[in-house]
């Protein structure tokens, strides 16, 4: 928006800004706000509940300042964090800032995603009030509530000069407002509002944690001006306007609605509800895949501070539907989600793994989500099962544990071979996973959160102290003090090297229900069970994995509970290929260490060969390739390559067609699967019936015609023979004969040519570098029937024309054991929607479990 001073006379948009920016002023004047003192203030502020109509959670959270890390890996990675928290030079930081309002700044300018010219910067500065927040509630160290003031009173002149720049009032940024014009004409700038989002969120932690009054002065300017902004839109331009990633708008205006009672945040606030993804999690259906993992996941962790807003349900009916759907059908063996940063379909786990699997934020958010709903619904257990094994097997591992600042990555990769390493295009720190100022992102920023707040869910407490109930969630060494009770407990374990954890009540007596987490995966045992001790005796019945163990009774300075959780290693099969599987050990991922050597494709792991490493509580290893592996728990594993899913040989089975369609139906849309073992193949677009020579056959038009074989076809196999009779009628590059897979990442194909002239079968996994091919000398004959086959295994893949071998390749680095449950299977079609429909027709197609010799080929082909 061009500046104030010397432009035309406002346009009709500009004055309902000024209107709406008026408005919004008079009715956010804030209310008296608590007094900066030296301890921190409540972890939630509850002015403002009485204009709230939706329920309280059923739990409270404790303050970070009641709660003290000790001794353990979560306090060693605080400590690096906090460390940098005290480094940074927040005038760096801010260098943006005042260049964009007039103010002057010598500062160095930073680089990474807050580099001058990149549309996202500032948002950093968001982070790092949140952390700086939580590191003072955390620590009570008056250093890090210092540097946020400082930091708080800059951002307030800036926001001062806003006017004087041509901006609105209550504008603050690091990027010119103009680019909200561009927004909301239909444009795609870089997520404005993201950015907006974290700093706004950072300012209520501010006021929230460490007391900082103006800080939520700052805050309730930039909500005044997201109203002003956003209330002379039409529902249909804000929904458009909510195309482009807004982070968690909706989340920090309903919370600064709870705090404040003032209903226009709450206003603002559902101006952010996204039809587009709200409406089908409504209605259970999911229709993630495509999207942005970690834009849909803000989105919807403000979804549950809407329902203790309004009372509305279906705000918290949209948050569990969401989580379950994520955890239960997006995620990978660490816990986290997304591959290139995008959900998949529903279950496609191995046929979607790279090096830029699970991004860091996607479980920042997660974990946001599983304990706002936890709060609401302490029966469900598996939302802390799940935080558990995401926060010990990803976000514990982020952190470079070399490093002085706590640097971490940004993506998980999970691809054979892959290492934690810094994201493409920024800086980093020698040998490190980013840097001070050099690699900042979003990870970056969420990283500085995920590392001073891991206390705040070991414990929570029920609301009110009637009937008191203390919820233990996590085994992590600390202690906490209830002071709503008098007590304080102190938890010391060596879990997850260890299989217990030890609580003593170290002052205070009173009589509650101590209630305490048993893990679903320790169902997954040999049948021991889990044990609970009170002062060294068998506590009530037998626990239930995945439940919460419950005492009741007058505790006491010196009474102690002990859990004590049997744990063996388990293979997880993968839900897209059961050959494919990850190991576990209690709530640990156990990873292969390969040093500085690369991998081409998944080991092969015999999972009969592990074995407990001598003197180690929590390492094993086995037989991969031919040759022993040392497996650790994940978040051990830094500055080195790793493994984490494993093919696993598949059990001896008979020669056989696994599936044979012989295509001779003659009528109808669909052709039976002659074994019995698969659904029926459907004909699609131009595919029809047709004679030829006497002989029933598919014709396909070469347009849209082609012929829809069943999910799952090659499943388990680690070796096969496809074959079919084919007519090729018309050669055109690309034109598949078959294809099976799941995406143009994932196949095994056969063209009947390529832009080379010559027929191709090719074998990929998403992840491998290249695919293996095996071409032929030319391409396959037209205008008559050709039988093709093609045979892979022991490392060979082999391609034969009317029984005579086209084609080899000896040194394939995949084998078909990993295609898995195929989801899409073509006669006539690529995975590849650009690619052209063949034109001819198909008769008789076979998938038999085992790779047929020269000999077997001729016989099938005269046949």
């Amino acid at each position: 928006m061009p500046a104030f001073s010397g432009r035309p006379a406002p346009s009709r948009r500009q004055v309902l800004f000024t209107a709406s920016a008026a408005a919004a002023a008079a009715v956010t004047t804030p209310p008296s706000p608590a007094a900066a003192a030296p301890a921190p203030a409540p972890a939630s502020v509850p002015a403002g509940r009485s204009g709230a109509t939706g329920p309280e959670p059923a739990l409270d959270e404790f303050a970070l300042s009641e709660v003290r890390l000790l001794e353990g890996p979560f306090l060693a990675n605080m400590r690096r964090t906090c460390a940098y928290l005290l480094f940074v030079d927040t005038d760096r930081l801010l260098h943006t800032f005042r260049l964009n309002v007039g103010l002057p700044s010598s500062a160095q300018p930073c680089g990474g995603w807050e580099a001058p010219t990149v549309q996202l910067r500032g948002h950093t500065t968001g982070h790092l009030l949140s952390a700086l927040a939580q590191a003072h509630a955390g620590t009570g160290d008056r250093a890090y509530a210092d540097k946020a003031r400082t930091l708080v009173s800059a951002l307030a002149e800036c926001q001062r000069a806003a006017p004087s720049a041509g901006f609105h009032r209550g504008y603050l940024s690091a990027f010119p407002e103009t680019v909200f014009d561009q927004l909301e004409a239909g444009g795609k700038p870089w997520a404005p509002y993201y950015t907006l989002h974290k700093i706004m969120a950072g300012l209520l932690d501010q006021y929230r944690l460490a007391g900082d009054a103006q800080a939520l002065d700052v805050l309730l300017e930039m909500a005044a001006w997201a109203e002003a902004r956003t209330a002379p839109l039409s529902r249909e331009r804000m929904q458009s306007v909510l195309k482009v990633e807004f982070g968690g708008m909706n989340d920090v205006l309903t919370r600064l609605y709870l705090v404040t009672g003032d209903p226009v945040h709450l206003r603002t606030a559902r101006r952010f509800d996204h039809d587009e993804l709200y409406a089908p999690l409504a209605a259970g259906r999911d229709e993630l895949a495509g999207r942005h993992a970690n834009t849909e996941i803000a989105k919807v962790v403000g979804a549950v501070p809407g329902y203790e807003a309004t009372g509305e349900r279906r705000y918290l009916d949209i948050a569990d539907t969401f989580w379950t759907t994520v955890v239960r059908d997006h995620s990978y063996a660490i816990g986290g989600n997304s591959d290139k940063e995008l959900f998949g379909p529903p279950g496609e786990i191995v046929s979607r793994l790279s090096t830029v699997t699970c991004e860091n934020c996607n479980s920042y958010n997660m974990l946001k989500l599983g304990r706002h709903l936890f709060r609401h619904r302490p029966e469900r257990a598996d939302y802390l099962d799940h935080y558990e094994w995401t926060l010990y097997n990803q976000m514990l591992a982020e952190q470079d544990p070399d490093s002085e600042h706590g640097f971490v990555t940004y993506y998980t990769g999970l691809w054979a071979g892959s290492q934690r390493e810094p994201k493409g295009g920024l800086g980093a720190a020698p040998g490190s996973y980013s840097g001070d100022y050099d690699n900042f992102s979003c990870d970056h920023g969420t990283g500085l959160e995920t590392h001073t707040k891991f206390a705040d869910t070991v414990y929570f407490r029920s609301r009110g102290t009637r009937r008191p109930e203390l919820y233990v969630n996590l085994f992590i060494p600390s202690e906490v003090r209830w002071t709503q009770t008098g007590v304080t407990l102190r938890q010391e374990t060596e879990y997850p090297a260890g299989d217990r954890t030890r609580l003593t009540v170290t002052a205070g007596q009173a009589r509650f229900t101590l209630r305490i987490r048993v893990p679903a995966w320790v169902a997954d045992g040999d049948g021991r069970r889990a044990v609970l001790k009170v002062n060294g005796r068998t506590a009530g019945a037998p626990l239930e994995p995945g439940t919460y163990a419950t005492v009741t009774r007058h505790w006491r300075t010196g009474d102690t509970v002990e859990l004590v959780l049997p744990r063996v290693p388990v293979w997880r099969p993968a839900p897209d290929n059961p050959q494919v599987a990850s190991l576990s050990y209690g709530p640990l991922v156990l990873a292969g260490t390969y040093g500085g050597t690369g991998l081409a494709t998944l080991p092969v792991i015999h999972p009969g060969t592990l074995r407990r490493t001598p003197g180690e509580r929590t390492a094993f290893s086995a037989v991969a390739d031919g040759a022993r592996v040392s497996l650790r728990p994940f978040h051990e594993v830094h500055h080195q390559h790793y493994n984490v899913y494993w093919a696993v040989p598949p059990r001896p089975a008979p020669a056989r067609d696994v599936a044979r369609y012989p295509l001779d139906e003659g009528s109808g849309t669909s052709a039976a699967d002659r074994t019995g073992t698969f659904a029926d193949a459907s004909l699609a677009g131009g595919a029809a019936w047709s004679t030829d020579g006497g002989v029933t056959a598919v014709a396909l038009d070469g347009r849209d015609g082609h012929i829809a074989l069943p999910a799952g076809l090659p499943s388990g196999l680690d070796e096969l023979t496809v074959s079919v009779r084919v007519r090729v009628d018309a050669l055109v590059p690309s034109a598949r004969v078959f294809d099976l897979g799941y995406h143009k990442d994932t196949y095994l194909f056969l063209a009947a040519t390529t832009g080379a002239g010559r027929a191709r079968a090719a074998l990929k996994i998403s992840g491998m570098e290249r695919e293996d091919v095996v071409d032929a000398t030319g391409p396959l004959p037209t205008g008559r029937w050709v039988h093709v086959a093609l045979t892979l295994g022991g490392g060979t893949g082999v391609l034969y024309v009317d029984g005579a071998e086209a084609g080899r390749n000896p040194a394939m680095v995949a084998g078909p054991l990993l295609l898995g449950r195929t989801s899409r299977n073509f006669l006539g079609r690529s995975q590849n929607g650009t690619h052209p429909h063949l034109r001819g027709a198909f008769r008789d197609f076979r998938l038999r479990n085992r790779a047929l010799t020269a000999d077997e080929v001729r016989q099938l082909a005269q046949g």
